[in-house]
C-alpha cells in the first residue's frame, strides 16, 4: 500500500500512471481513502486529496507520478543523514532471516533509516534520526514482522574532519617472486576549499608529463574515497576532504590499478594523522514548552548538558525555550524533563548541524571507541 497526494487532475482506480524516477508505467489496481486504520474503497482521487493505492511494483518515498504524456518531476525531498545508531541482533536463529526481510522493508519506506554492518565488531547497526524514531522502528519489527531482537545502547554518529593541509609521499611495493606490486604517489591532503560547508570529496588531478598513466588516476581517487569511511582518530567517517595528486611514479611491469588504489589508502592513513583531525558531533535543536515556574530548572538542565541557549518566547501562556544541545547529552532527556517539570513540560528534538567536540571530551570518546575496537 502506498500513500500519496494528488496535486492536479484526477486519478481513477484501474488507470495507469508514469513513474518519473523509474521511467516505467504502473497500474493502480485499487484506490482507498484512509480513516484511521479503516480503508474505504473509492473510484477516483481529485486534486488536493490524499489517498492510498495498491498494485505498485516499484515505488519509493519521494517519487512523482504523472500522466505519461505530461511528464514532470516535483522538487525532491532532502533527507538528513542519521545521527544515532542502535546495535541490534536477532534473539534466535529463526529470527535471522525475518530480521533481514523486516529491515529491507522498513528501509525501503523510510529514507532517513539506514543499516550497516560495523566492520570492527560485525554488529548490525540500525541508524536513524533520534531515540524515539529507532524505538518505533524496533517496536514495528516486533509487532508487524514478529521479529524478536536484542538491542544495544544507543551510539552517537560522530564524524571526523581535517583542519590543515599536508603533503605526503606513499610508495606501495611488494615483491613475492614473479610479478610484484608497485604504486608511488605524491599528494596534498586537507580540508575542502570550495564550499567547505558541503559534504563531499574533492579530487584534483595535477599530474603532468604522464608520470602516472591516466588509467591509474581513477583507482587512486577510489582508494581515497574508500579510505574516508574510516577516519584517523577513531574510525568515524570523514564527510569532506580534498586531495591534490601532483607527482608519483610507476613500473612498466609491476604497476596495476590495485597497487595505486592500495597506495592511496595507505597514504590517507599516514597523511590524515598529520592533517589536524578533529571530532565532530551532531547538535540537536531542542524546543521545550513549559510553565513559567519551571523555566529556571529547565534552562539550568540544558546548560548542564552543554546546551547553547537560542532564545525564549511566550506561547499560549507558557514559555518556549530554544537551545542547541549535543545529541550525546540528550539520551533519556524527555524522561528527565518530565521529572523536572512534574510532567508539565514537553520537548521536540530535531537535527541541526555538526560541530567540533571540545578537545577534553574528544580524547575520552576516542579512547573509549578504540577500547571497544580492541575488545
Amino acid at each position: 500500500m502506498c500513500f500519496f497526494r494528488c496535486y492536479s487532475g484526477t486519478l481513477e482506480a484501474g488507470s495507469y500512471v508514469f513513474n518519473n524516477r523509474t521511467e516505467k508505467k504502473e497500474r493502480i489496481s485499487r484506490l482507498m481513502q484512509m480513516h484511521s486504520n479503516k480503508q474505504n474503497p473509492i473510484d477516483r482521487l481529485e486534486a488536493g486529496d490524499i489517498g492510498a493505492g495498491v498494485g505498485f511494483k516499484d515505488i519509493k518515498t519521494g517519487d512523482t507520478l504523472t500522466d505519461e504524456k505530461h511528464r514532470l518531476v516535483l522538487e525532491s525531498m532532502s533527507f538528513p543523514e542519521p545521527v544515532i545508531g542502535y546495535a541490534i541482533e536477532p534473539k534466535t536463529q529463526a529470527d535471522v532471516d525475518k530480521m533481514g526481510m523486516a529491515i529491507a522493508k522498513l528501509v525501503e519506506e523510510d529514507p532517513t533509516l539506514t543499516v550497516n554492518t560495523d566492520p570492527e565488531t560485525g554488529q548490525t547497526v540500525l541508524r536513524g534520526m533520534g531515540e524515539l524514531h529507532l524505538e518505533i522502528i524496533i517496536d514495528r519489527m516486533r509487532r508487524e514482522f514478529k521479529v524478536e531482537i536484542n538491542q544495544g545502547a544507543p551510539q552517537v554518529a560522530y564524524k571526523e574532519v581535517l583542519t590543515k593541509k599536508v603533503e605526503h609521499r606513499e610508495t606501495y611495493k611488494k615483491q613475492t617472486g614473479g610479478r610484484g606490486k608497485f604504486g608511488d604517489i605524491v599528494f596534498e591532503l586537507g580540508p575542502k576549499e570550495t564550499e567547505p560547508e558541503k559534504a563531499g570529496f574533492e579530487f584534483e588531478n595535477a599530474i603532468v608529463g604522464g608520470v602516472i598513466p591516466r588509467e591509474f588516476i581513477a583507482p587512486i581517487q577510489k582508494g581515497f574515497e574508500e579510505a574516508m569511511k574510516n577516519g584517523p582518530l577513531a574510525g568515524f567517517p570523514l564527510d569532506s576532504m580534498k586531495v591534490r595528486l601532483f607527482h608519483g611514479s610507476f613500473h612498466d611491469v609491476d604497476s596495476d590499478a590495485l597497487s595505486f588504489e592500495l597506495a592511496a589508502r595507505g597514504g590517507f592513513r599516514e597523511a590524515a594523522r598529520q592533517a589536524g583531525p578533529k571530532l565532530l558531533e551532531p547538535i540537536m535543536a531542542v524546543e521545550v514548552v513549559c510553565p513559567d515556574e519551571y523555566t529556571g530548572p529547565v534552562t539550568g538542565d540544558l546548560n548542564r548538558r552543554r546546551g547553547i541557549m537560542k532564545g525564549m518566547d511566550t506561547k499560549a501562556g507558557a514559555q518556549l525555550i530554544k537551545a542547541d544541545v549535543p545529541l550525546s547529552e540528550l539520551f533519556g532527556y524527555v524522561t528527565d524533563l518530565r521529572t523536572i517539570s512534574s510532567g508539565r513540560a514537553s520537548a521536540s528534538l530535531t537535527f541541526s548541524h555538526y560541530e567540533q567536540v571540545p578537545s577534553n571530551l574528544a580524547e575520552g570518546i576516542v579512547a573509549k571507541t578504540k577500547g571497544h575496537a580492541v575488545r
